[in-house]
């Protein structure tokens, strides 16, 4: 499953799914257009392709691809929210990783 790409795959893959959930979280606050919703449809989207991009079983890639989510999860409560990560976050994270790595890095089958 590893290979060169797989990384930035990965967290190409959670910013388009981090952004196609929150925008229409500004809309619905009442801090955007309804408009917000066609940008998220194309990012939503985006995020279904890129998946679909990923070499391996596809359980196998959402398994892995959750790891990477939360440390991007957690890169853009600090950069778009303004919230720095407790300890406790930077903990759950690593554990997060190091489950992917697992997944990631095992011989193939």
């Amino acid at each position: 499953m590893q290979s060169s790409y797989t990384l930035p795959l990965y967290m190409l893959t959670a910013l388009a799914e981090l952004l196609g959930c929150y925008l229409p979280l500004r809309w619905l606050q009442g801090q955007g257009s309804p408009w917000l919703v066609v940008p998220a449809g194309i990012s939503l989207a985006a995020f279904v392709w890129l998946l679909s991009l990923h070499p391996a079983a596809s359980g196998r890639v959402y398994a892995a691809y959750g790891g990477v989510y939360i440390a991007m999860a957690l890169a853009w409560l600090w950069l778009v929210d303004g919230l720095r990560p407790s300890p406790a976050d930077l903990i759950g994270v690593g554990l997060a990783l190091a489950g992917t790595l697992v997944i990631v890095c095992q011989p193939k089958v």
